[in-house]
């Protein structure tokens, strides 16, 4: 993904280590993501992120699901 090409806030990107997260925004430079479930966010290069698959936006809503029944906050 071009770093000029900023997604939108909540769109779901895979890092580098084949982390989906919640497009937070950028600040300095570097894009921040949330975890799906919630937690804390972490930072990538713009140039090392790319969009989630079908089946990896599957599995972030189906966890998300699943961490809401439990009653964890996002």
């Amino acid at each position: 993904m071009l770093s000029q090409d900023i997604p939108r806030v909540g769109t779901l990107l895979v890092d580098s280590a084949e982390r989906v997260g919640v497009f937070q925004g950028v600040e300095s430079g570097l894009w921040y993501l949330r975890p799906v479930t919630g937690g804390v966010e972490w930072t990538v290069d713009p140039q090392t992120v790319r969009p989630a698959d079908a089946d990896e936006r599957l599995r972030a809503r189906t966890a998300r699901a699943n961490a809401r029944s439990r009653g964890e906050v996002l």
